[in-house]
């Protein structure tokens, strides 16, 4: 066998589908029922870097919608204020997702390049050869390959057994809890005000995570919704009241989205790990036959108000795709020869938004008032704005100052403008 990629998400299967193209021997290993049981996203595909590589590929794509109103939501106990941002053009820019259909759909389309495609079977181990890597152990059974690629994901033990990770501790992962709910098309064009096959990404942040890192997401698919929270595993196992599933009830209790999925049916839920700031435990992404790609190798970025990792999973695939093709050019899968790897990443745009963007998650964890006292200050400034009490309003220029005059000489919030700024 010429290549095994160990993992059938979306990093292992976009570099199968490069690889199989080129009519290389390739098998994909999975542990779950099929490509995209076991994984788990807010669901949202950010498409521009991908559109310029198989075009042809992402015209098929089972897309649910295209993400064409973006809102962000501040909580503070029972106050919220939301800022929406709708523009049509924004048509093919992103669109939502339900892994399980498109990773099954990419796994068909893997197959039909020429690749194989095994569920149910997990690797164990590596197969060594002194210092490099010839293959793999699925259990038990010693599968030989030239290259293997690593996209066992998060955790990514087969990395750590390879020498090119190490493990991840509570501060760099975040647990993600998602259920997705039928409501049918026509309400959910309804409830949100939506054109056929336009959709809606919403971000919320604030008292809802107990002032730890984190925050909720709502992301409309073709007839349901993806619903979901995220909190810093961190945070999660300090504090006593940090249980991913009551947070989930109580967001789902909230005006601002009780409403919304009103006579709903979960058609599922899930729980998955979520890497922040992995690139940290990232020892080397390529070794003597051997590569990392994904979220073993730490590729995502989490912004805040944007948070990318399928994207940067599939280009991560693409760009190890080509560095195999090289080696097998020359004939030699040496870890000099598969370095570069790093240059098809720098090609394909992921190694300069990682190494610009690797801090943000703990930029994002350590300044806690961005879950506490800012989403406060912001929804006690908008609810003066407008609230007439018996006596009259204050003027504008009052109620700013208000609320102005006690945070400006707060350096605190300097110090935390100085560390955003990064993001």
């Amino acid at each position: 066998m010429d290549i095994v990629i160990v993992g059938g998400g979306l990093a292992g299967l976009s570099t199968a589908y490069g690889l199989a193209r080129e009519g290389l021997e390739v098998i994909v290993i999975e542990r779950g029922d099929h490509p995209g049981s076991k994984n788990m996203t807010g669901g949202r595909l950010y498409l521009e870097p991908l559109k310029r590589f198989y075009p042809e590929l992402w015209e098929e794509a089972p897309f649910e919608r295209w993400v064409t109103k973006e809102r962000i939501t501040l909580i503070s106990g029972q106050k919220a204020v939301t800022l929406e941002y709708s523009n049509p053009e924004l048509l093919g820019h992103s669109a939502t997702v339900l892994r399980s259909h498109l990773d099954k759909w990419l796994s068909e389309k893997v197959q039909e390049a020429g690749a194989f495609v095994i569920p149910q079977k997990k690797a164990v181990d590596l197969i060594w050869d002194g210092d490099r890597v010839v293959g793999v152990n699925v259990e038990g059974e010693e599968l030989p390959s030239k290259v293997v690629v690593i996209a066992d994901g998060v955790l990514s033990f087969i990395g750590q057994k390879a020498g090119l990770r190490t493990p991840l501790t509570p501060e760099k992962l975040a647990l993600g809890y998602k259920e997705v709910i039928r409501i049918g098309e026509e309400e959910v064009q309804r409830r949100f005000n939506l054109e056929e096959n336009q959709g809606l990404a919403h971000l919320f942040f604030g008292s809802l995570t107990k002032g730890h890192f984190g925050g909720a997401f709502l992301y409309t698919n073709r007839d349901t919704l993806s619903l979901g929270i995220v909190i810093g595993l961190a945070g999660a196992a300090n504090s006593k009241d940090m249980n991913a599933p009551e947070l989930i009830e109580e967001f789902k209790a909230r005006s601002e989205i009780a409403p919304l999925i009103e006579g709903g049916e979960i058609l599922e839920y899930s729980a998955h790990l979520i890497p922040e700031g992995a690139l940290d435990c990232v020892k080397g992404l390529y070794g003597n036959g051997v590569l990392l790609v994904g979220d073993a190798a730490g590729f995502t970025i989490n912004h805040g108000f944007t948070v990318r990792g399928m994207d940067l999973a599939l280009l991560s695939g693409l760009a190890a795709s080509k560095a195999v093709l090289y080696a097998f050019k020359r004939s030699d899968f040496s870890k000099n020869t598969l370095s570069f790897y790093i240059e098809c990443l720098k090609e394909y745009g992921i190694w300069k938004e990682i190494y610009k963007f690797r801090k943000n998650s703990k930029i994002l964890s350590s300044t806690t008032r961005l879950y506490t006292e800012y989403p406060k200050w912001v929804c006690n400034l908008v609810g003066d704005l407008f609230f007439v009490n018996a006596g009259g309003r204050e003027k504008l220029r009052s109620i700013l100052w208000k609320h102005l005059k006690d945070v400006l000489w707060d350096l605190r919030l300097w110090k935390d403008l100085w560390k955003l700024k990064e993001l």
